[in-house]
């Protein structure tokens, strides 16, 4: 069997990883929406992902309000396919 990688078998990184991995890019706002996560928690989870270069995140503004968008990295989807792959091994799929 093959092993599931400990950081996106999370359930937030790994819902995070599955919105990331269908849009170009995504902000806090929305992510905090379709995870129904807090904001702090959701924030700890995006810097782990981002530290282990699976998304990359930027801060900017929108017009005067704080934004933060975060896109997928080519890491990050070779990651998720491995982690697919991976359980797909465990479904006997």
């Amino acid at each position: 069997m093959k092993e599931l990688d400990p950081l996106l078998h999370s359930q937030l990184r790994l819902a995070v990883m599955s919105i990331l991995m269908n849009v170009d890019e995504a902000d806090f706002s929305y992510l905090k929406e379709k995870t129904e996560s807090t904001s702090g928690n959701l924030s700890v989870q995006l810097d782990k992902l981002a530290t282990a270069g699976y998304i990359y995140i930027e801060k900017g503004f929108a017009g005067k309000k704080p934004r933060t968008t975060c896109r997928v990295t080519e890491t990050g989807r070779h990651a998720f396919a491995q982690y697919v792959d991976a359980l797909k091994t465990y479904l006997n799929l």
